[in-house]
């Protein structure tokens, strides 16, 4: 358990506020990826919700990321620098941002159809938001983070899609990545075991094709190498002594 921290029920208290202040932000934009309009325009509308609820967005000069949200588009994984590209109908944006509220902080992604999408990028979501609540039905004291991983690849395969097995999900809470890593493949019964008190991001990337994929030359935005779909689903939960606890599931 070295450098997992358990949380004290303040501080659940306070991750729980940033936790529905970015459920909240989730909504308003998922409300607001039309066609038309660009990823610096959903950025920026991100970036005055978030401090219109006096917080502030994590990810804006973290490492040197310039934007308040990483925006990926289509064959964009994760890490996409918001900018000028417009959204047409059939994209599928992902949309990944944290919020900070008083020194505590959650973390969630959502994959945003843009208008009408095809049938199989409709199935790349379904498959991978489920691929997500099956890692978080393994969110219980006692269990270990394998049985998470274990249970997003196993959902994958059955649906027939890559995980991309470069990034990872997180602890997360008091800084935006704490131990443990998650990876969304893996053995059950191994890596370190659940404790009341924890909070970790679960953080699923399925694609469409391969799982490789590739760092762009902006250093930041990760892409499928074969150019096809890739879709991201997150939320922040806590461990509880009654079964997981998602804290960014408000609606």
């Amino acid at each position: 358990m070295s450098g997992i921290v358990i949380k004290s029920a303040k501080e659940l208290a306070g991750i729980r506020i940033a936790a529905r202040i970015l459920a909240q932000t989730l909504d308003m934009v998922t409300r607001e990826a039309l066609p038309g309009r660009t990823t610096a325009y959903l950025d920026k509308i991100i970036e005055e919700f978030i401090r219109s609820h006096g917080a502030q967005p994590t990810f804006k000069g973290y490492r040197g990321f310039p934007a308040s949200a990483c925006i990926s588009v289509n064959e964009q994984v994760i890490h996409g620098i918001p900018g000028d590209r417009v959204l047409h109908e059939g994209d599928l944006v992902k949309v990944d941002a944290g919020v900070t509220k008083d020194g505590f902080i959650a973390d969630s992604a959502r994959s945003i159809p843009v208008g009408d999408v095809d049938k199989e990028i409709i199935r790349l979501m379904d498959a991978t938001r489920k691929s997500l609540y099956a890692g978080i039905d393994q969110v219980r004291a006692g269990n270990r983070v394998g049985d998470i991983s274990h249970a997003v690849e196993e959902t994958a395969r059955e649906a027939e899609l890559s995980v991309v097995r470069e990034y990872f999900g997180h602890g997360t809470g008091l800084s935006l990545h704490e131990e443990p890593n998650i990876p969304n493949f893996g053995s059950r019964g191994v890596g370190p075991r659940l404790e009341p008190g924890m909070t970790i991001a679960i953080e699923p990337m399925l694609n469409l094709g391969t799982g490789k994929v590739q760092l762009c030359a902006d250093n930041w935005t990760v892409v499928t190498v074969d150019g096809r779909f890739s879709a991201h689903f997150e939320h922040t939960i806590a461990v509880t002594a009654n079964g997981p606890e998602i804290l960014t599931n408000y609606v």
